[in-house]
């Protein structure tokens, strides 16, 4: 649905995106990353329009934004981090104006505007100025013009910002909705909020993808959590097995110990679980626990970009 073929932009001599590549189909919802000046707002202005590139080809169904701007910008919505609103307006002549500039019209205008502004629960607001707004209520604003039109690119720069957790629970359903007929990026500080409803992430440092990977993919680190009553050597002897490059142990457990298995890339993690479980019971000893080591996103973050730095890594999974 989104093809974004070796994209670069550069301000003067900085470069802020450099030859950046990815796809994204229909109905993902894709979590942007990165550290401050990585590049994502670089790449989501590009996307939506609102920069230019300096080289490469961005198509958003089938349609080339370079060659096609207006038509590109019709389907998409975009919540940029810094909603340009016009505080004096109230919302309901915000959204008003929202809409004519996305070219809808008549009764599918009307419709759309109540659609937008039930999802994100802004009635009570409609006749306030923005100015009066808290940060939470401008949030839920500026997701409102996001959707109009029901776009088929969603583009969100830290949609839940300024949000309590009733609020966030209901942006999460609410850019889930989305997702069932349109393709959404999300790029947030907030690992939570990726982890909670994105299925992919792309990682973004000093301008270049350095991951493009599932989150499942990603969560599983290819290590097994043991704690067994088995004696200590007896099991960190099973290094020495050809599936196994080491095991560590953590820690002494009431009766037992903890380890680390790290597995061989070529292992598969349920056979060599399968054949420990049975050493272990054929050794007469109790098996307390024995299951994958589980990473969340925040420890990935650190991995993804301590591996770039120490290896100049740019790699797409």
């Amino acid at each position: 649905m989104l093809s974004v073929h070796q994209l670069s932009r550069t301000y003067g001599s900085f470069v802020a995106v450099d030859n950046v590549s990815f796809s994204i189909n229909k109905g993902e919802i894709v979590g942007l990353l990165g550290h401050n000046g990585a590049g994502k707002t670089s790449i989501m202005k590009v996307i939506s329009g609102y920069l230019e590139a300096d080289t490469g080809r961005v198509t958003v169904d089938g349609v080339d934004l370079q060659n096609s701007p207006k038509l590109v910008q019709k389907s998409l919505g975009y919540l940029p981090e810094s909603l340009p609103v016009y505080p004096e307006m109230t919302v309901a002549d915000y959204l008003d104006y929202a809409a004519d500039l996305k070219g809808l019209k008549g009764e599918e205008k009307a419709s759309e505007l109540r659609r937008a502004i039930k999802a994100t629960d802004i009635t009570e607001k409609l006749l306030v100025p923005i100015a009066t707004l808290s940060r939470g209520y401008k949030q839920r604003v500026g997701v409102a013009q996001a959707i109009l039109g029901r776009p088929k690119l969603l583009i969100l720069d830290e949609p839940t910002n300024g949000l309590d957790p009733e609020q966030t629970q209901h942006m999460r359903d609410l850019i889930c909705e989305v997702a069932k007929d349109a393709t959404v990026i999300l790029s947030t500080h907030i690992m939570q909020e990726v982890e909670a409803i994105c299925s992919r992430v792309l990682m973004l440092n000093a301008g270049s993808l350095a991951l493009d990977a599932k989150l499942d993919e990603l969560r599983a680190s290819h290590h097994l959590l043991l704690q067994t009553s088995l004696n200590k050597n007896d099991v960190l002897a099973m290094a020495d097995w050809g599936e196994i490059d080491s095991v560590k142990l953590l820690h002494t457990v009431e009766g037992g110990s903890e380890f680390r298995v790290a597995l061989d890339n070529s292992a598969k993690p349920k056979l060599v679980a399968a054949r420990i479980a049975a050493f272990i019971v054929a050794q007469n000893a109790e098996l307390y626990a024995l299951q994958p080591e589980q990473r969340n996103l925040e420890t990935l973050f650190k991995e993804v970009n301590q591996g770039y730095k120490k290896e100049g890594l740019n790699h797409a999974a």
